[in-house]
């Protein structure tokens, strides 16, 4: 394993994340992509003391400002499964451009000493030419080819993030699971998340239509799975019901026949959908129904064949179940 080196190291002016005052702070970085920050100048080469911000450039963005002050870049990055910014500034344009590039390099050979990001392979049958190209197609992608811009939603197992493709400038919704959190919920729980989430993968992957949410990428990293979706920018169909309190009989007829249609064609494929409710279902830009979240998913399920797992949501649940 090769020795962790001090990159750079001086004096920057931080702002802080919650109380918008500059300080100064003495800051290492480090070529693991540590960059550790002091309220003094460490004495001693080990650098004992507890430091007073410590986070990682790895696969981060650098952008260059004069606001509030002169001087000024901004290090936006992801930690977990959070998108954070840290604003610093320097005295001087050279000096910016100095930190900039030394921060820039260090992330460039994280990223040109990673492995390929693995895709998200389950064997499902046997997909034909078509459904092969697609699902290589999915597989090119890594975290750098996105700009994060806002988070969407969180729960138990990650966040779902709006992102923008670099190459393109289109907009997706990606859904960063992280790893050690659905193993440890299996072990807690007496379903199985991984088999949900392997399960939720595998109908993304395997299925294209219109009223269903479309997957455009699938990769993983050392400790997240990555599922870049379709963004449907309408919102839930939960929010507009709440605000119109009742849908018109014309309007509640169009939404329905686009679940039915979306639902029938899960059945065909032998797959049952399991957690209908308003939250899961969006609107796009169009105020067309995408049905999203698939991970109660039942698969191979045949005329005759019989389910007897208990799943959903409670809210939605009758009153006698």
């Amino acid at each position: 394993m090769s020795e962790v080196l001090v990159v750079k190291e001086g004096w920057l002016h931080k702002r802080g994340e919650y109380i918008k005052t500059w300080r100064p702070r003495y800051f290492l970085l480090k070529s693991d992509g540590s960059f550790i920050g002091y309220k003094e100048r460490p004495e001693t080469s080990d650098h004992g003391l507890p430091p007073l911000n410590n986070f990682s450039v790895a696969e981060c963005q650098l952008m260059k400002t004069e606001r509030p002050r002169p001087n000024t870049f901004v290090i936006r990055c992801l930690q977990w499964t959070t998108v954070i910014e840290r604003t610093f500034h320097v005295d001087s344009p050279e000096e910016r451009e100095e930190w900039i590039g030394a921060i820039q390099a260090v992330a460039n050979s994280l990223k040109s000493r990673e492995p390929a990001p693995d895709a998200l392979e389950f064997k499902c049958g046997s997909p034909g030419a078509e459904d092969a190209a697609v699902g290589k197609a999915r597989a090119k992608a890594t975290m750098n080819d996105f700009d994060y811009l806002k988070l969407l939603g969180k729960g138990t197992f990650g966040k779902v993030i709006l992102v923008r493709e670099k190459a393109t400038g289109r907009y997706y919704a990606m859904k960063i699971l992280r790893k050690e959190v659905i193993i440890a919920k299996r072990w807690r729980c007496p379903q199985d998340e991984v088999a949900h989430t392997v399960t939720e993968s595998r109908v993304l992957q395997n299925t294209r239509h219109p009223f269903l949410t479309a997957l455009k990428y699938a990769f993983q990293t050392s400790d997240r799975l990555c599922f870049v979706m379709e963004y449907a920018n309408g919102g839930e169909l939960f929010f507009h019901l709440s605000r119109e309190r009742v849908f018109p009989e014309e309007r509640a007829r169009f939404y329905g026949a686009e679940i039915v249609s979306a639902l029938e064609y899960l059945h065909s494929r032998d797959v049952v959908y399991r957690d209908i409710k308003l939250e899961n279902l969006m609107l796009d830009k169009d105020g067309h129904i995408k049905i999203t979240d698939f991970g109660l998913c039942k698969e191979g399920v045949t005329d005759g064949t019989t389910m007897r797992t208990f799943c959903g949501t409670p809210e939605y649940l009758a009153p006698e179940v």
